[in-house]
């Protein structure tokens, strides 16, 4: 691009443009971040902001909209939302100095992926920025929460990225820009292409070696990751490149096997409402039941838990150890008012790494660490080994802590540059700066004093004001008395003043202290956190062992609250829930009727019958709710549940399209379908609820009997099957391992209540009618449908509610209808008053 005939200061931000092409340049102008030509435009759009045109560079208007310096927070966290990348450019030369434009270049880039400013993320969540790299036969991903520092690494087989996708929800996703795969572009965040050679081998391995001051990365389990380690290297380059400065808060990574985790596909976390309900809303769901953490630490952990459940019995053993002496032992108020007050010690630890941190966030840090002492007495000599562990990474680090008591105000500013940061008696010339600025009145009275004495001018005064400075006042009569040194200033009309040498130099002194104080306070500042950084290890360890702690204590306090129990594992596959509760429903719909479930090899598939709305997708759901939340360490909403060991959830619940891919709700259900009976185990809890009913009767309850018999000889799943074809009750007769269960309701005057008990044995009944009645159907359409069934039902060549669709006798032609009945069918009885019933009534005897 030529840049020629543009204004030099349209060169320079060109040029700057030009570096950054796909970010908007947020371009510091004063007290103004500026904004032109198409970026004004898009900003413009996207904001709300005003769109003006200043000017002309080139010939033609320049476009400009642009948002004030001490408010660009909540435009940029507008931006993030949306996805967009900003580019910060700020001023780096002295006006003063500056021959044309002052010199400005970009200190920092704003992606969704690599926000650490608190205004600019949700407290609650992790913010995660996902690489993905293609390998031989594997995919190798890389994840980094720079707010935190965590730094993960793993490998896995192509098809299993939208379930990692969906696990791991990154803000932004990074890959290269020869990588083409479906899930990549319709992953539902920002995206930043690279280019392949990027992702190198041999520079990610070097890029990595220095970060973490190693001679190889062989201590890190990660020496046969290839696609892994160069999505590593990929990733910690980018955002080197965003914050234009070291990340001395990453320390090391971790290498993390899928064999961790109980794995629950994407359906499943839809299906299971973790944290989101289906429709997409944060509440009611498990997470916000569960949530009484008292930091953010704790908050963002809880969630990470619920969404990775462990495998590792002994691990889980531990939490629930810690939970129950929690329980017996520690008062719920007593621990979490210790909590309370300590702030996100993770991301200020972050923020200090980075020098972003800001003047709160070190006195927040500062009385979150005063805080440690009260909550070690809240927990004191537990017994539990994983809060002894937790316990011993709580001590403060007593000289980062000295530090931020010995440097910091009480209560300093919320920025910088307004001063106020640094405690007095820091540093003793700040303290000079700081008293010239408010105490020269004691210096004037001092000077005026020894002026009078050393001249002998009684009516001498030294005075100020804003315009003319420090200045001695003499009235004109004895202006010819004045010494020699001093120097007129200003002549009145009845006064003369005057400057001295020694008053001049105490002039500039004051009159630049402010200058000088908050350079002096910007320099001490940054001391302070170079002083802080080899704590940061130190401190993320206590980060992390408070949030953990928070989540615990959050265990304890619902099980006692909500009565909930400790889960018990054994080896053997399968599960017994004692009255079962659905920890959600059962918090909104009172009260709530418990219901067991065995399921092991011998009773594999419960094949579930029984009402719309009668309570079975309840049933299902709140069996896996269960074992999640038992495998996450939390108790469980349950008389007594014993688990055997699971690999993982699946769950094949509701009707749902996807018209942006291109599938109907019935294409949907058989992809999910297909992928559980392409993954499941013997080891796997399997949810399914209705198969086959987006198509034909026939072609559905086919495809149903079939995935049935598969889950029961080829997979061996644990499963809940709930269905409304009665004909699939009759495969208990040829499957050892299947049972009939089923969920009741009895029909009362003209409506229907539901016992959402579960029963052995199949349902007699669908009550599909009496439930539309529920729906507010017209009573018209369902007495029409009530005949229709009637009718049906008499042309059955059994009794069932169905019609047995597998038996092989031939349906007897329909009876010829008795015209009394065809009379009948016409009449609706609700539109006619008693007396037409009765006259109808003897017409139609007087007529047959």
């Amino acid at each position: 691009m030529s840049f020629e005939n543009h204004t030099p200061m349209m060169r320079q931000y060109l040029g700057l443009k030009a570096q950054h092409p796909d970010m908007l340049l947020f371009y510091r102008m004063g007290d103004f971040y500026e904004l032109f030509f198409e970026d004004a435009e898009k900003a413009s759009r996207l904001l709300g902001i005003t769109l003006t045109r200043r000017g002309a560079s080139n010939g033609e208007p320049i476009k400009m909209a642009g948002v004030p310096y001490h408010a660009a927070e909540q435009y940029l966290a507008k931006l993030a939302k949306m996805g967009e990348a900003v580019a910060i450019c700020e001023q780096v030369g002295d006006p003063a100095t500056a021959k044309g434009p002052v010199a400005r270049e970009v200190t920092r880039i704003l992606t969704p992926g690599t926000l650490t400013d608190a205004a600019l993320l949700d407290e609650t969540r992790d913010n995660t920025l996902l690489c993905v790299a293609k390998g031989e036969g594997v995919l190798g991903l890389a994840r980094l929460n720079l707010a935190s520092g965590t730094f993960v690494l793993s490998e896995i087989a192509p098809g299993h990225l939208l379930q990692e996708l969906e696990r791991i929800h990154p803000a932004e996703l990074v890959f290269a820009d020869d990588h083409v795969a479906e899930s990549l572009l319709q992953a539902r965040c920002a995206k930043k292409r690279l280019a392949p050679w990027q992702f190198d081998l041999d520079s990610a391995q070097r890029s990595l070696t220095q970060q973490f001051s190693t001679h190889d990365l062989a201590g890190f389990g990660c020496a046969d990751m290839p696609a892994a380690v160069a999505a590593a290297g990929a990733l910690l380059d980018y955002v080197k490149h965003t914050q234009r400065s070291a990340l001395p808060h990453i320390i090391g990574l971790r290498v993390e096997q899928t064999s961790h985790y109980l794995q629950l596909d994407a359906a499943t976390r839809r299906n299971l409402e973790i944290d989101l309900t289906i429709r997409g809303e944060s509440q009611p769901t498990l997470y916000s039941l569960l949530n009484t953490t008292q930091t953010a630490m704790g908050a963002r952990l809880l969630r990470h838990w619920l969404h990775h459940p462990l495998r590792q019995q002994a691990a889980i053993a531990q939490r629930h150890v810690a939970v129950a002496e929690l329980v017996e032992t520690f008062t719920d108020s007593t621990l979490q008012q210790a909590l309370h007050p300590i702030g996100d010690i993770e991301r200020m630890t972050a923020r200090v790494a980075l020098k972003s941190a800001r003047p709160r966030d070190l006195s927040g840090l500062r009385d979150s660490l005063l805080q440690l002492p009260t909550l070690l007495g809240a927990v004191a000599a537990p017994q539990a080994f994983l809060l002894q562990t937790l316990l011993a990474e709580l001590q403060t680090p007593s000289e980062a802590l000295a530090v931020l008591m010995h440097a910091i105000q009480p209560e300093p500013s919320a920025i910088l540059r307004e001063g106020g940061v640094i405690a007095p008696g820091f540093d003793a010339e700040l303290d000079e700066l700081r008293a010239l600025q408010t105490n020269h009145g004691d210096f004037l009275l001092q000077y005026e004093a020894a002026e009078k004495t050393r001249t002998g001018l009684a009516n001498l005064k030294v005075e100020f004001n804003s315009v003319h400075g420090f200045y001695i006042e003499i009235s004109r009569a004895q202006a010819e008395s004045a010494p020699a040194e001093y120097r007129r200033r200003q002549t009145l009309k009845n006064v003369e003043r005057f400057i001295t040498p020694e008053l001049k130099a105490f002039e500039d002194k004051v009159l630049s202290a402010n200058e000088r104080a908050l350079a002096r306070e910007k320099m001490l500042y940054e001391q302070v956190l170079d002083a802080l950084l080899p704590h940061i290890a130190a401190l993320q360890r206590i980060a992390s062992a408070v949030a953990s702690l928070d989540v615990l204590a959050c265990f304890a306090e619902r099980a006692r609250a909500l009565n909930y129990v400790q889960p018990q594992f054994k080896v053997d596959i399968g599960l017994e829930i004692l009255n079962g509760r659905h920890p959600v429903v059962e918090s909104i719909a009172q009260p709530y009727v418990a219901n067991d479930v065995t399921l092991n090899p011998y009773r594999q598939l419960l094949l579930i019958t029984g009402p719309n709305m009668g309570g079975k997708s309840t049933f299902m759901r709140q069996t896996a709710l269960i074992v999640l939340l038992a495998y996450c360490g939390s108790f469980v909403p349950a008389h007594s549940a014993v688990i055997g060991e699971v690999d993982r959830i699946f769950t094949r619940i509701g009707a749902s399209d996807d018209l942006a891919g291109g599938r109907s709700t019935f294409m949907v259900e058989m992809t999910e379908t297909a992928n559980i009976l392409n993954n499941a185990t013997a080891n796997s809890l399997v949810l399914l609820d209705e198969i086959g009913r987006g198509t034909s009767t026939f072609d559905g309850l086919s495809l149903a009997w079939a995935v049935a018999k598969q889950l029961l000889e080829k997979n061996k799943a644990l499963t809940l099957f709930a269905t409304h074809y009665f004909e699939l009750t009759r495969i208990v007769d040829e499957a050892k391992q299947a049972a009939n269960v089923h969920l009741d309701a009895v029909e009362h005057g003209n409506g229907i209540v539901f016992l959402h008990k579960v029963e052995e044995g199949a349902a007699t009944m669908s009550y599909g009618i009496q439930v539309a009645q529920l729906a507010g159907i017209p009573k018209s359409v369902l007495q029409l449908a009530k005949r229709k069934l009637q009718q049906l039902e008499s042309q059955s060549v059994t009794t069932t509610p169905q019609t047995d669709l597998f038996s092989a006798q031939v349906e007897p032609e329909p009876p010829a209808e008795h015209p009394i009945v065809t009379a009948l069918e016409r009449i609706q009885p609700d539109d006619l008053t008693p007396k037409q019933a009765l006259e109808l009534l003897y017409a139609l005897k007087k007529q047959f």
